[in-house]
């Protein structure tokens, strides 16, 4: 994780990019029972947030953050994860990894302008349909030579990596067209224009 001192590279983009120091601060310090907050599925918004009041008979009772009380079977209630992981960078580093936890962590970066969220290897990108100031030269800047953990995700840390890995020789694997033909990433990278570089 970067400090705000280190972030500051990115300029006006460092908050579309990273929580800041204050934001993990709070999280990691938010009340938190892991046996009784929960996801449920829900009919309103297919998945709401809640707390477990009690389990009997095959069913569950969860009052929502909204104060409505579900009653549900087993199955309908998911693990949700502590706050500390509140808009994680990288979703393969939830402890709970399950669909309400994935939905949700997508939703609160997106309603906080972070498009760009890891999945293991993938960028996961939302578009915000609006112009944000994440590609301007100083973001550019910011992720040239860096390796993928020492910056928050963005499509620039995905094809400068690309590109040191060219550099340096490594193999990048393979890439998969639409019509399902494989191919080396190498040969991708080479022929575009390299925007980092």
């Amino acid at each position: 994780m970067s400090s705000d001192t280190e972030m500051e590279v990115f300029g006006i983009a460092a908050p579309f990019l990273r929580k800041s120091e204050k934001e993990r601060i709070e999280a990691q310090n938010q009340p938190f029972d892991a046996k009784t907050y929960c996801f449920v599925v829900d009919s309103k918004e297919e998945y709401a947030k809640g707390r477990i009041k009690s389990s009997q008979d095959g069913k569950v009772t969860v009052e929502t953050e909204d104060n409505r009380t579900l009653v549900v079977k087993p199955e309908d209630v998911y693990a949700m994860n502590p706050p500390k992981f509140d808009r994680i960078e990288d979703m393969a580093m939830l402890t709970h990894l399950n669909e309400p936890a994935v939905l949700y962590n997508l939703k609160d970066r997106y309603t906080s302008w972070m498009i760009y969220t890891y999945s293991g290897l993938f960028c996961v990108t939302v578009n915000p349909y609006k112009w944000l100031p994440v590609y301007n030269p100083e973001v550019v800047e910011g992720y040239r030579g860096k390796k993928r953990q020492e910056a928050p995700p963005h499509i620039f840390s995905i094809s400068d990596n690309a590109y040191q890995f060219m550099l340096t020789g490594e193999s990048l694997g393979t890439c998969r067209s639409r019509a399902g033909e494989h191919f080396p990433v190498s040969s991708v990278a080479s022929s575009s224009p390299g925007p980092l570089h």
